[in-house]
Parts: structure tokens; sequence; C-alpha cells
């Protein structure tokens, strides 16, 4: 038996799972993103390492054995300051945040954002550990001081439980890893500023070592993995491995994968190439900063909630009566296909005849149309699985099927970035040991045709609003209202 454990942004996840791979028991934790100001998202690094422990512990509990290995996977990006013994300087800064945004607008205009791309195939955005880096030395030059390591979420909980200060390729590869030499390149650091700083970044490998924390119920010495982060161990887990092969992930981002053996960062600047386990191999992600975390916004606005989106999405036609939606709605604006900071949402073609169905329909078709862009942009040429919370609506992935005009293949298993991780730790230990039992199961959903064909000339529309968009975008309308100017009464 073996345990997966996922933390992600909101929620930290264990699971069990026997020798065929087959899923035993699940326990989970909603974890708190604080929100210390505008634009700002942090956790508390303790608190999440607790989390892990907790759900850990319950999972031993409930199943009643020990596992033979602990793997650890996680939300990526973001910037986890620790000291020498993984314990936090300040509290850990999300990939959610948009404290850099003034940082990267200087670097991508000076052509430094462009020149760490040509050199890591990597385009940074708001929320990537380089520019957070760069906005704590400008606010909080103590701080770096005082760390030892400018870690990321899962290596925080590795190095908690055993000691051990390592990343591996997948979180490495952003910003700063030269994906050819799986080094750090100390011309993308000095560009920005940060060569004084590289004794931060973890030494790059297969994170492994020894359980050294007894509060698990788990055994001292229990082997214990980290590493892929949740966006390569999803794909993992889903099986995604062949060139040309999709990953969709219908989550807090929309997470759009795709296998590559090619490196070509003499293009335009734009996602993430992240390494993986297997040499000469890379993801092609385009993490969009939408996702579900923007449909929820639109249901909040409207006072519905997840369970009734079903019935909103089968009350509202096919175009959404007209009504169009831009969701970016992330304060750090948008990170991929292309990244800007100021991108922000529009909804288009509301009138008095306007439904909350029609508005939460058009949300979903707008997601759908990011998740073509970014796949597009990514190289998708194959097949395409789709996992996360999103896919559990089957309205919402026909609609994704007929926007990709593409048979979607949706993972019946629930938590795959858990079982990714897990693939990767029996990996490391041997080669052999995990067979084809292990990938995620899926069922097939094929398009429309007509709907098909009504969505291409909807996403050509939407490919245009973005390009309207864009110069607004850059003269955004003032945001608060923070005196009365004198004599306006």
């Amino acid at each position: 038996m073996d345990f997966g454990v996922d933390v992600g942004t909101t929620v930290t996840k264990a699971v069990a799972f026997d020798e065929a791979g087959r899923q035993l028991a699940e326990t989970s934790r909603p974890t708190r993103l604080d929100r210390p100001g505008v634009g700002r998202f942090e956790h508390d690094t303790d608190e999440i390492v607790a989390s892990v422990n907790e759900v850990v512990a319950e999972l031993a509990s409930s199943v009643g054995d020990r596992p033979s290995v602990l793997a650890i996977t996680a939300q990526g990006d973001g910037l986890w300051l620790v000291d020498g013994e993984g314990r936090p300087v300040r509290p850990a800064i999300s990939w959610l945040d948009a404290r850099s945004g003034a940082i990267l607008e200087r670097w991508t205009a000076d052509g430094v954002a462009e020149q760490v791309f040509r050199r890591s195939g990597n385009r940074m955005f708001p929320g990537a550990s380089g520019p957070l880096l760069a906005a704590v030395l400008a606010e909080e030059p103590e701080v770096l001081a005082r760390a030892e390591t400018a870690a990321y979420c899962k290596d925080v909980v590795m190095q908690r439980l055993t000691g051990v200060r390592a990343t591996d390729v997948s979180d490495g590869s952003a910003p700063f890893l030269d994906p050819r030499t799986n080094e750090y390149d100390a011309e993308a650091l000095a560009a920005c500023g940060l060569s004084e700083w590289q004794h931060l970044l973890a030494p790059v490998g297969t994170p492994a070592g020894e359980l050294q924390d007894s509060s698990l119920g788990l055994a001292l010495g229990t082997r214990v993995s980290a590493g892929p982060y949740d966006l390569p161990a999803a794909a993992m887990g889903a099986g995604v491995s062949e060139v040309g092969d999709a990953l969709l992930t219908v989550g807090t981002t929309l997470a759009c994968q795709v296998v590559t053996r090619e490196l070509p960062v003499d293009g335009e600047p734009a996602g993430l190439f992240l390494g993986t386990w297997t040499p000469g191999v890379w993801l092609r992600a385009m993490p969009a900063m939408v996702g579900t975390a923007a449909l929820d916004r639109v249901l909040a606005l409207l006072g519905v909630g997840t369970a009734d989106l079903p019935a909103l999405l089968a009350e509202s036609p096919t175009g959404a009566s007209g009504v169009t939606v831009l969701p970016y709605l992330s304060e750090a604006g948008e990170r991929a296909p292309f990244v800007d900071t100021g991108a922000r949402g529009t909804i288009d073609g509301i009138s008095l005849s306007t439904t909350q169905a029609d508005l939460v329909r058009a949300t979903c078709e707008g997601i759908a149309f990011a998740a073509r862009h970014c796949l597009e942009a990514a190289g998708w040429t194959g097949r395409v699985t789709v996992c996360g919370g999103g896919a559990n609506s089957r309205e919402w992935t026909q609609i994704l099927a007929d926007v990709l005009n593409s048979p979607l293949h949706t993972t019946e298993a629930s938590q795959v970035a858990a079982r990714g991780a897990v693939i990767g730790a029996r990996l490391a230990a041997d080669p052999l040991g995990t067979g084809a039992e292990w990938i995620a199961q899926t069922r097939q959903i094929d398009p429309d045709p007509a709907r098909a064909a009504f969505y291409d000339e909807g996403y050509a529309h939407y490919l245009r609003r973005i390009e309207a968009a864009r110069p607004r975008w850059s003269d955004p309308a003032p945001s608060a209202f923070l005196a009365e100017p004198s004599g306006a009464r």
C-alpha cells in the first residue's frame, strides 16, 4: 500500500492506493488562503504542514495499515521562504499573488522577461518565484537575509518531514532552470538582478528521504518522496505520455499541458516548459489563471452554487443567448497563453432578457474558449484527457468537447495528482514496478458536430475580443475612491 498527498490551494488531500493502483480511502482538510491586501494571497506555512500531518494520520487510522511510501505533490509556483529547518521566515506567498505586477511589467518592457524565456523556456508571471523574490527584496530585504531556501510548497513539506532540502525538475523549471542541463541559469538570474540570491534555490534532483516526524501515525523511516508538482503529477497519473497528447485540468487554474520532445524557445514567449522525470521529455504547459475560480465568483455574484450548475447550463441555449464572457477575473491578470497583468474580465451582450443561466453558460463557454486557446498554443495534436473539479460536470465537459471539436477522455479517478505522485515515487524506486493498471481509467465524451461548427465561429469571435480588450486593459478605470476632492460639495 502507498499514500499520495496533494497539497492544493484550498484543500489538502491524502489517498491510499493498493499494490494494483486501486484507490482504497481518501481524507482531506480545507486550508486557509489569506488575503492581507489587494492582490495579495498568502498561506500560513505551519498550518499547511499541519494539514498534511492531519490527513496522513487520519488516513493511516482509517486503513489500519502503514504505507511503503508517502508521496507528496502540491501547488506550484509562489514563494515559500524558510530557514534551514524548513520553518517560515514569513508567510508563504501564493501563486495567485499579484504584488510583483509592476516589477514584471518593467521586466517585460526592458526585455528581461523575454531573455529569461529564451534561456529557461518559462514566461514569468506575477505569482512566479522570480518576480516574487524581487518583490520581497524590494519590500522586505531583511526577510531574504534570514531565509535559507526560496522553496516550493511540496519541498517545504518534504523538508519538515525528512530534513531533506531539495526540489525536482518540475518545480525547479520555473523560472531559472536551464531545461537542457537541469541546472540553474546564472544569466537568467543576473538579468533579474537576483544573482546574489542563487544560494536560496534548492538543489534539483529526485527528492527522497526517510520520515523523521512521528505525528503522522507512520513508522519512522518510512520512505518519503516529493514531486513532481501537481500539474505534471496529474499528467503522470492520467497516463498522458505520448508526444502531442494533452491534459486539461479544469481546476482553480485552467492547466493545459502537452507532451513534447522539443524546446522551441525562439517563438513568442508564453507558458512554461516543465521538466519531467523522463530525460528529453517536457510538458509544454499553459496554466491559465482562468478556471473554476472564475466560475465560482460568477456563481457567488448571482447567489447560486455549484449544485445549480447542471440545471443552469441546460436552461441556457448554446451560445448563451448572445452573452459572451472574457473570464479573466484574477487580480494578477493572465499568464497563458499570453501574459498581461492588466487582463480583466468582461461581459458583453447583456439585455433585459438575459437570465442567470445565460451568464453562467457564457462563463463556462468563455473558459472553454480559453482552454482551446491554451492547448493550441501549447502544440496539442493528439488525445485530450480531462481532470479536475470542473470535469465532474457532464454538461460543462460536453461544452469543452464541442469547443475543442475533439473527443475528451475524462478521468474516473478523483485524485489524479496524488496518484501521479505515487507513480513517480514507485518508478524512482523501481523503473519496472508500476504497470498500466496504475493509470487512471477514463470515459469518452464525443463532440456534437453541429455545436462544434457553431463554436468555431464563437472561438474566432473570442480571439477578436481579446485583441480588442488589450488596449483597454492598459488603460484601466480608477479602482477606488480614496478621498473626496476639495470643493466637491
